[in-house]
C-alpha cells in the first residue's frame, strides 16, 4: 500500500512484504523487491534480502523465549526522529503518513498536511483526514523490549521505533483500531479486517525476523495456526542495520 513519495527517496528502502492469495485479501499488496532484471529477490549476503518463504518456514525462524518486560519505559525508543529528508520538515511519522497516502494530501509549512486519502489495513477503514491516522509498530515497543530490545542500546531502540528501511515495520492505521491493538502480538489480538490477517501474520512475522527478535509459545502458536491457515502466503524480509 506505500506510495511513492516524490520528495522522499522511498524508491530506494529494501522492502519486506507479505504475499497472499488475491481472492483470500483484497487489501491492497506490498511488491516484492525485485532485481534490475525484474526477477524476484534471491538469497544474498547476511544484510541481503532473503528469497521468498512460507509463513510456516519464516515463523519457524523465529525463536522461541520467554517475555522480559522487566525496564521498559516507552520514552526509551525514541520516536520521532526527523526522518528519511531532515530537510523536508516531516518527522518518520508524518513521512510515513505521506507515503501510504492512497491520495496524497497537500504538504504546507512544517509539514500540516490538508486533504489526501488513507485506506486504514487493519480495519479497511477509509480517512480522509491525516489527523485521523496513528502510525502503529507492526510490533510495537512494548513487544519488542519483551522480545529482545530490553538488551539494545539506545541507538537501536531509536532505529527501530522510526524505522522506514522496511514499509512492514511503522503502518499508518485508523486510531481507533491501533488503540484496540495496543502492545498486544498476535496471540492477543488480530485486526478486524479479516481479509488482512495472512498478510498481518506475514508483517509481524517478517519484522520479528528483520530485527532478530524472539516468541514467546503462545505467540508462536498463534503464528504457526494462522500460518496453517494462509499456505501461500510468503514473506520476505532483510536483516537491519
Amino acid at each position: 500500500m506505500r506510495r511513492g513519495l516524490p520528495a522522499l527517496a522511498l524508491a530506494a528502502i529494501p522492502l519486506l512484504v507479505a504475499t497472499v492469495p488475491a481472492t483470500a485479501d483484497a487489501m491492497p499488496k506490498r511488491e516484492l523487491p525485485r532485481t534490475p532484471n525484474g526477477a524476484a529477490a534471491a538469497p544474498n549476503s547476511a544484510r541481503g534480502p532473503l528469497a521468498p518463504l512460507s509463513l510456516f518456514a519464516a515463523v519457524e525462524r523465529i525463536p522461541v523465549a520467554v517475555e522480559q518486560r522487566e525496564g521498559y519505559k516507552r520514552e526509551l525508543y525514541k520516536h520521532w526522529n526527523k526522518g528519511l529528508d531532515a530537510r523536508d520538515g516531516c518527522d518518520t511519522r508524518r513521512e510515513v503518513i505521506l507515503s501510504e497516502a492512497v491520495e496524497a494530501p497537500v504538504v504546507a509549512a512544517r509539514c500540516k498536511l490538508t486533504g489526501g486519502s488513507w485506506l486504514s489495513p487493519y480495519d479497511g477503514v477509509t480517512v480522509s483526514d491525516a489527523a485521523g491516522l496513528d502510525v502503529d509498530h507492526m510490533v510495537p515497543l512494548a513487544e519488542v523490549h519483551d522480545s529482545g530490545g530490553h538488551a539494545w542500546d539506545a541507538e537501536r531502540r531509536e532505529a527501530y521505533a522510526n524505522d522506514q528501511g522496511s514499509p512492514a515495520t511503522l503502518i499508518a492505521v485508523t486510531a481507533k483500531s491501533n488503540r484496540s491493538k495496543s502492545d498486544k502480538d498476535p496471540a492477543q489480538w488480530l485486526p478486524p479486517a479479516v481479509d488482512y490477517r495472512c498478510t498481518y501474520a506475514a508483517e509481524w512475522t517478517g519484522t520479528k525476523l528483520r530485527w532478530g527478535l524472539a516468541a514467546d509459545e503462545a505467540e508462536r502458536q498463534a503464528l504457526l495456526a494462522l500460518a496453517s491457515e494462509c499456505p501461500t502466503t510468503t514473506v520476505v524480509y532483510e536483516t537491519a542495520p
